[in-house]
């Protein structure tokens, strides 16, 4: 059974940090696609990091590049998302999600089947 856990969420002041992570369990991700999402009240859900682990590869939205880093603990089953300088504008819930047989194409946009409950990052002073 596959299951996407995010934990790492909170307040935080403008230009602080926050790590975010997903655990997984319940497959194989050697194949597998898992990104980041975020949705802001009132707005649709964007991709803004993603991994796809048949290329070793991570992909940023040019919305987060130079502020979020992607990374995985050794076993690659918990993907973490580093968020440094955060703004106001990076208010949102953001969401895990997988898919375990990825089948190519731009992961920041893949249709995963699985999704995480979300957490919620707040950024105000």
């Amino acid at each position: 059974q596959v299951r996407l856990v995010e934990s790492g969420g909170g307040l935080v002041h403008p230009g602080g940090s926050l790590r975010l992570s997903c655990a997984t369990t319940g497959f194989n991700v050697h194949e597998s696609a898992i990104a980041w999402f975020r949705q802001a009240p009132g707005k649709e859900r964007e991709g803004v990091s993603c991994i796809a682990y048949t290329y070793g590869s991570t992909y940023y939205a040019d919305s987060v590049k130079g502020r979020f880093a992607l990374s995985t603990d050794f076993a690659r089953t918990t993907v973490y998302l580093q968020i440094d300088s955060l703004e106001p504008e990076d208010t949102a819930v953001y969401y895990c999600a997988a898919d375990p047989y990825w089948t190519g194409g731009a992961c920041l946009t893949y249709p995963y089947r699985f999704w995480g409950q979300g957490t919620q990052v707040t950024v105000a002073s």
